[in-house]
């Protein structure tokens, strides 16, 4: 399979125009507060950033991401900033409502399973329950007898429905599924205003802090 056709699943690219005469050197020298953040390691050479992250901060502003490519060419109107970034919580919201459909389809199956089997046991008769002897002392005082037990198919089929529902797999595919959406728009639009403002020197990132 080519991983191309399926790769923007977890990968977000896109490309900023920088400011004419802006090198490359320029470009990354104003991006690179991003890259001294707790976690992080990068490289440069020439025009291109390549940049990996671990254990990374929550506060980091590209936290999401794992790793990417930064690469700075030429375009018809000027100097082009294109970046290639891979994140892992991306592909993990894109699986988990895939994850949690097929945990609904195998309760599904289940249920279906031990439907013939519970039709089978429908059909034998039920042992009646033995109605315990009334006390003495409460016959002599007028109390009445104990009922029969009494036993309720309806509530049978209830907690047997309820114990084959997938319904709580099918609502939490569904709030990945919204969470993977939202968040792949989100995250690119985020991530282009970040590196916008970083070299357009409208932002001060602040610097890493070493214990």
């Amino acid at each position: 399979m080519n991983l191309r056709f399926i790769e923007w699943i977890w990968h977000i690219k896109g490309s900023l125009a920088l400011a004419p005469g802006q090198t490359a050197q320029d470009a990354f020298d104003s991006l690179d507060p991003l890259f001294r953040q707790r976690g992080t390691t990068s490289e440069r050479s020439g025009t291109t950033l390549t940049f990996t992250k671990k254990d990374q901060d929550a506060q980091d502003k590209m936290s999401i991401f794992d790793d990417g490519i930064l690469r700075i060419e030429d375009g018809a109107t000027g100097p082009v900033l294109r970046y290639y970034l891979a994140s892992r919580a991306l592909l993990f919201c894109f699986l988990a409502p895939l994850l949690f459909i097929g945990f609904g389809q195998l309760t599904v199956a289940l249920g279906k399973l031990e439907t013939p089997a519970k039709e089978e046991a429908a059909k034998k008769p039920e042992k009646e329950e033995a109605v315990q002897p009334q006390n003495p002392i409460d016959k002599f005082l007028g109390a009445p007898a104990p009922e029969k037990p009494k036993k309720d198919p309806a509530d049978k089929a209830k907690k047997d429905d309820k114990k084959h529902s997938p319904t709580a797999a099918y609502v939490f595919a569904a709030i990945f599924a919204a969470l993977y959406v939202i968040g792949r728009v989100l995250e690119d639009r985020l991530i282009r205003s970040v590196f916008r403002k970083a070299v357009r020197g409208s932002e001060e990132l602040p610097e890493l802090v070493t214990a």
